[in-house]
């Protein structure tokens, strides 16, 4: 059982945290490595328990626990390791005519105490990828994991406790709704980063505004998936199906819907059936490559979106195992639920178009998605839907991939969130870069001293 702490322990807690900080320990490089290095040994040292923590809260295969959460923060702490004396180093900017010979610079420095709050789905990437930006940026930190994958979040406590004292990193458990509110009423963090659903987003986001305090928020929404005419039929099912089923379709970034291009309707969803039965086989219930619902709550919201449209493959499932097959739906109304709510589940709605203005007026009845993915062979159509839809990021030929690379920033906009990460995005996120100009004594010309009548032709020629 998480320990459960009244609020002067808690009080003492944080503040102990924020002591640890003031005294610069986390700020040096050698310090900052050494964490990152004992993570990585520590995540490595329990592979085989995430794997099985893993499996039992979502049914994940080694293989998929690889991709989509161990091997995902392995290659985040890498490449903080790999660049991180880098993202430290003071950098020289240009100064100005009116400041010159001043010189001009940026140093990263840390935020101080943050808080991480990590979701379910993918309970220990989307935990300790943020974890590795703050680390590697020299903050202090409290982790929240989710309590609704408590096997992993019991795993992710010994990882935690075995590389780090609870002075530098806090991991505190328990119902969200509460633990969560207590917190940032008890502390003033210098940051907060929050993963999860726009709800509970805007919660955190309200709590955080009482003091000011910055937030990144990583939301969802409902991420369009268009399949143009000229696709690869083939190639698209296989990129669709492997991404909108992997952890029974509780992904972020999943394609929450179609718009398949009305040419080539039967031939696409006749391939994508075919595929969603050799990936899965024709009883989803028994691969070992396809997982579970979380919980009975997300199951019983699932199914009744079932009632909805038209089934045209799948729509079985089985309370017992928390098992929804792999659902694909026609004849959806822009008005149903199934069009409003972010799915977050194994079921799949396709939407016909004609042209574009057609498909992107359907886009705009949830703006600003997370994630927008085009299947298309040509560079034309390609760079309309680039340039008409906004989102927070997206593939070409692709879906969700675009999260593992961490050259590129993840993260949403408007609905879908704020702030980015990945990389060395999540350094910057955990740091301010402060700005400096040193002006030296031996040059100090009258022109900026009062008087300055008669001046102001002078001023123009140097302020431009």
């Amino acid at each position: 059982m998480p320990e459960i702490l009244n609020d002067i322990k808690l009080k003492d807690r944080l503040e102990a945290i924020k002591h640890f900080y003031n005294s610069g320990v986390t700020k040096a490089y050698s310090f900052r490595k050494q964490q990152l290095l004992k993570l990585k040994k520590a995540i490595l040292e329990y592979e085989k328990e995430l794997y099985k923590c893993l499996y039992i809260d979502l049914k994940k295969n080694k293989e998929e626990t690889w991709v989509t959460e161990t091997g995902f923060v392995i290659a985040e702490i890498n490449a903080a390791l790999k660049n991180l004396h880098k993202w430290m180093r003071k950098e020289k900017v240009s100064t100005n005519l009116v400041n010159l010979p001043s010189a001009s610079y940026i140093i990263p420095e840390p935020l101080g105490v943050v808080l991480i709050i990590g979701p379910w789905n993918y309970p220990l990437q989307l935990l300790f990828a943020p974890l590795v930006g703050a680390i590697a940026a020299g903050n202090c930190i409290v982790l929240k994991p989710s309590e609704l994958a408590p096997a992993t979040a019991a795993v992710m406590k010994k990882i935690i406790e075995t590389c780090f004292s609870s002075e530098y990193v806090f991991y505190i458990e328990g119902d969200g709704s509460i633990v969560v509110p207590q917190l940032m009423q008890e502390f003033i963090f210098d940051h907060v980063f929050f993963t999860g659903s726009t709800i509970t987003g805007k919660a955190v986001y309200k709590l955080a505004a009482e003091n000011l305090v910055p937030v990144t928020l990583e939301l969802g929404g409902k991420s369009p998936c268009i399949i143009e005419s000229d696709a690869d039929i083939k190639v698209s099912a296989k990129r669709i199906a492997v991404t909108k089923f992997s952890n029974a379709g509780q992904m972020c970034v999943v394609p929450d819907y179609l718009l398949l291009h009305e040419s080539i309707k039967e031939f696409f969803l006749k391939t994508l059936i075919n595929t969603i039965e050799q990936f899965y086989t024709k009883d989803a219930l028994g691969s070992e490559d396809y997982g579970k619902i979380i919980n009975e709550k997300q199951f019983n919201r699932l199914i009744k979106y079932l009632e909805e449209g038209k089934i045209i493959y799948g729509g079985k499932y089985n309370k017992e195992n928390l098992f929804i097959q792999p659902t694909i739906i026609e004849h959806i109304n822009v008005n149903d639920t199934l069009m409003k709510d972010e799915i977050f589940g194994p079921v799949l709605p396709v939407i016909t178009f004609s042209n574009n203005e057609e498909a992107k007026s359907i886009i705009q009845n949830n703006p600003n998605p997370l994630a927008f993915y085009v299947f298309t062979s040509s560079k034309q159509k390609e760079n309309y839907w680039l340039e008409n839809i906004a989102f927070g990021g997206g593939c070409i030929n692709n879906a969700s991939w675009h999260l593992t690379n961490h050259n590129l920033p993840f993260g949403g906009r408007g609905k879908s969130g704020m702030g980015k990460y990945h990389g060395k995005y999540s350094f910057e996120t955990f740091s301010h870069f402060k700005a400096v100009m040193k002006t030296p004594t031996w040059f100090d010309p009258s022109l900026r001293y009062p008087p300055f009548k008669g001046k102001l032709n002078l001023f123009k020629k140097i302020i431009r």
